[in-house]
């Protein structure tokens, strides 16, 4: 599972910054689940061939007595208890302050590792400025600039040196033949999935334990039908007790995130008795953007009347239309109903994520699809697509060459992905299709 590292630091030193410039974008996904006063933000970061996942959390004000900063420093070490490491921001320009001491004895009482970053030391070139902060007791101080792009590699190499990765390259040369399906089950808190994973296996097997090590991984359980084997992946939160966690809400969004990443199909699972909320379109959201092939569950189908199935499918129509590709199924996992079309739709899920396409269909299909509706004419030139073949798997990637491929629309883009799906029967995944335009020889050339 992808590492995760927590930035934490008082108010204004950069560290939503720092953020950015670690995942590349401002699109964070944002935790807004039931109770949260202040949100943290979560965005995935790369190095080299390592992925992690990135939190930006609010100011930490660990003494903060009531009100707005209580809650935010209830936040910061969920966030901090979350991570496999930590980086302290700093602020290179104001100095060390007395709310950094604060900060770090609580870093150092919650005992995560931990890299000390100045940020805003751009043009501190010898450094002096940055000795008042060996006094925090975590050792080297980096001097960084986020806003500059200055010493990020150097700072999330050291962030992610003690965790010992393994090569990626490693990973993917296993034998993929004999692997079990991971199939993570994910949804909002007390949607069910512990009981639907529970019903599965026919016994009480996940519960919910203070053991130390627990907070955020997530439960894994090896599990086979009809010869097919499984690795169940529960994202169910587990509130470990003591002083760190005293009024936290038990929802682990960490845990969710690492185990859609590592799920090759993921079980959203929706509560009939609540409808589609936000926090729901939120997982759903983040499903789609890791490209993992997805089925959808209502549970509690058996607790709601006919008015309210109707709301329902109404509410799922318009607050997760991405997700229209992904089979629907209506469960009730404490009475065991409708769990078998589930089971179907996750192996057809799994199927059509890793569907092999040849490249003389594909660039068949692409001919008869421009044949029978041309692309816009994108200003003096018409895009022309000349052939496809397929670019990965899980989710399937479609690359289609050709002339001019920067102007082809959205809207043919979701036709030419019909015409794919329904040729190779792709049901339950994403599809992405990659547009490559082969470069002209006289674009250079005066006229």
């Amino acid at each position: 599972m992808k590492p995760v590292v927590a930035l934490v630091g008082r108010p204004n030193v950069g560290k939503s910054t720092l953020f950015n410039r670690l995942t590349q974008t401002r699109d964070a996904i944002v935790a807004d689940f039931a109770g949260l006063t202040r949100d943290r933000h979560y965005g995935n970061g790369r190095l080299g061939k390592h992925e992690f996942i990135v939190i930006d959390t609010g100011g930490f004000e660990p003494d903060a007595g009531s009100g707005i900063y209580k809650e935010m420093a209830k936040q910061t070490r969920q966030a901090v208890a979350e991570a496999d490491v930590v980086i302290f921001v700093v602020d290179a320009r104001e100095g060390l302050s007395a709310q950094d001491h604060d900060i770090a004895n609580e870093l150092r009482r919650l005992g995560k590792p931990c890299v000390l970053a100045a940020n805003k030391a751009e043009g501190m070139h010898d450094g002096t400025k940055l000795v008042d902060f060996y006094e925090l007791g975590f050792g080297d101080v980096h001097g960084v600039s986020a806003a500059h792009g200055q010493g990020m590699r150097d700072l999330v190499e050291l962030a992610l040196e003690p965790l010992n990765l393994p090569d990626p390259d490693d990973e993917a040369d296993e034998d993929d033949v004999n692997k079990p399906i991971k199939l993570a089950v994910a949804g909002r808190p007390n949607v069910g999935k512990s009981t639907l994973i529970n019903t599965w296996l026919g016994e009480e097997r996940l519960v919910a334990f203070d053991m130390p090590g627990t907070t955020r991984d997530a439960i894994s359980v090896p599990f086979e039908r009809n010869g097919q084997r499984f690795e169940l992946i529960d994202t169910a939160g587990l509130r470990r007790k003591g002083k760190v966690f005293e009024a936290i809400e038990k929802f682990s969004v960490v845990k969710t995130l690492q185990a859609i990443e590592s799920a090759n199909v993921v079980l959203l699972l929706l509560d009939a008795t609540q409808g589609v909320t936000d926090q729901d379109a939120h997982i759903a959201g983040y499903i789609l953007e890791s490209g993992r092939a997805v089925v959808i569950a209502i549970n509690k189908w058996d607790a709601v009347d006919s008015y309210q199935r109707e709301q329902i499918q109404r509410q799922i129509e318009t607050r997760l239309p991405f997700l229209k590709f992904a089979s629907l199924h209506f469960i009730s996992a404490i009475k065991r109903q409708g769990l078998g079309p589930v089971w179907q739709a996750i192996a057809q899920a799994h199927k059509s994520a890793t569907r092999k396409m040849s490249t003389p269909v594909l660039t068949r299909l692409l001919l008869e699809a421009v044949q029978f509706q041309a692309p816009q004419r994108g200003g003096m030139f018409r895009p022309k697509l000349r052939y496809a073949h397929q670019g990965g798997m899980n989710p399937p990637v479609i690359i289609i060459h050709g002339n001019s491929l920067e102007h082809v629309t959205d809207a043919y883009k979701r036709f030419l992905e019909g015409r794919f799906r329904k040729e190779f029967d792709l049901v339950g995944t994403p599809l992405r299709i990659q547009f490559k335009s082969s470069q002209n020889p006289f674009a250079d050339k005066d006229s």
